[in-house]
């Protein structure tokens, strides 16, 4: 029997996996978890540890040493990004969803007309977004599963719209990732990237090296117990340090109106396009 994880109460779920099956109202979204294992994780496989076992160790401490780590920035991150689907409705799609904070920020901004999937290769992660949304009572507009960045579950041109935040430095096959989210999305849809990058000027420039290299992996690594997490970080935001690489594979898979924005002075950036009509 594949494992499941129950995704929300959300009654009218696009049909877009490949296993849904009702249950008392609800739908329980079923992968086999083998599938997305061994041979197909091993494409996320940039460290002595596989992310997906690395972001499951985390898991209990995530949602915390995120706040803690960006003293609360991150929450002002995830509110500029979710801002570019400004005048989007419908279905939008959260891939790398982790404990859900995205997919909620973009319920929160639009509660009326818009409807959430998201979607994380982590179960621990996708259990505590689930929890969270029950807890706030968005599970009728929210949904949540497992799944592959690199295969995504769903029919051509579905959603309205598809964003990954600080996820997408995490996979190796970043153009095939990103293609995944140009398909997804119907035309005229966009595709919106919230990464960390590396400040390229000021003060900012000089500081943060320090900060990012030395302080946040001591500290994430001793509240988590997981060292090697918080190593981590700062290695594979460093092999894709700025915007303009993002915003060079964004127009290779064929998106247009290809633009980014600075966040806290380069720490994080925004870059997103539109889908061609």
């Amino acid at each position: 029997m594949p494992q499941t994880v129950i995704a929300s109460e959300a009654k009218q779920s696009p049909r877009l996996l490949r296993h849904c099956v009702p249950r008392n109202g609800t739908f329980l979204w079923t992968f086999t978890i083998s599938s997305l294992s061994k041979k197909s994780m091993k494409t996320y496989f940039l460290h002595p540890d596989s992310i997906r076992n690395l972001f499951d160790n985390i898991a209990p401490t995530y949602d915390f040493l995120n706040h803690l780590l960006s003293l609360s920035r991150d929450y002002y991150w995830r509110k500029m990004a979710v801002q570019q689907l400004k005048g989007l409705e419908g279905w939008i799609l959260d891939i790398a969803t982790g404990t859900g904070d995205v997919a909620i920020e973009m319920i929160r901004q639009n509660s009326q007309h818009r409807k959430v999937f998201g979607l994380d290769f982590s179960e621990p992660m996708i259990k505590r977004a689930h929890r969270k949304v029950l807890g706030k009572g968005l599970s009728p507009i929210i949904a949540f599963s497992l799944g592959d960045a690199l295969s995504l579950p769903f029919r051509d041109s579905t959603f309205s719209a598809s964003m990954i935040a600080f996820g997408l430095r995490n996979i190796v096959k970043k153009e095939q990732a990103l293609c995944e989210m140009v398909r997804v999305i119907k035309r005229g849809g966009k595709v919106i990237i919230l990464e960390f990058t590396f400040p390229q000027k000021g003060l900012m420039r000089r500081l943060y090296p320090i900060y990012f290299k030395k302080v946040l992996p001591r500290v994430g690594g001793f509240l988590s117990g997981d060292r090697e997490a918080y190593a981590y970080l700062p290695e594979s935001v460093l092999h894709f340090a700025s915007a303009e690489n993002y915003e060079e594979m964004m127009r290779r898979v064929g998106l247009e109106n290809v633009n980014s924005l600075s966040l806290t002075g380069g720490v994080a950036s925004i870059i997103s396009g539109i889908k061609k009509c």
